[in-house]
């Protein structure tokens, strides 16, 4: 079972309940190339149908300079939580919109230069 993510394919590696973790051509023993995968179910109440959650994590080891280490993990993780009755429409326009946004100069300034003012 393979995942591609951009030019790389992960490879399942680790499986719990909810919960699938994969390897990346670049993992060794000392450097980190993961993606982990998980979810939790909607839990309803009598008043409320409840939310589906997912989420994403890749973690990758860099090589760093001008550093007092050599190597340090870098890590992007995405939470989301949907209701449950949505529609599909939606949640591709809520996909595509956050998607956009990962992807502009904005992002790119909020992660390199931790600016949150624009």
């Amino acid at each position: 079972m393979t995942l591609a993510v951009n030019a790389g394919t992960y490879t399942a590696d680790s499986f719990q309940r909810d919960q699938v973790g994969y390897i990346g051509a670049a993992k060794t023993t000392s450097v980190k190339d993961d993606v982990v995968l998980k979810r939790t179910p909607p839990k309803p109440t009598a008043v409320f149908s409840g939310v589906g959650r997912t989420s994403a994590k890749l973690t990758r080891t860099l090589t760093l300079t001008g550093s007092l280490t050599p190597t340090g993990d870098a890590i992007i993780e995405a939470s989301i939580s949907v209701p449950v009755g949505y529609t599909a429409a939606d949640v591709d326009t809520l996909l595509n919109d956050f998607g956009a946004f990962v992807a502009s100069a904005n992002f790119n300034l909020f992660v390199k230069n931790q600016k949150i003012s624009y």
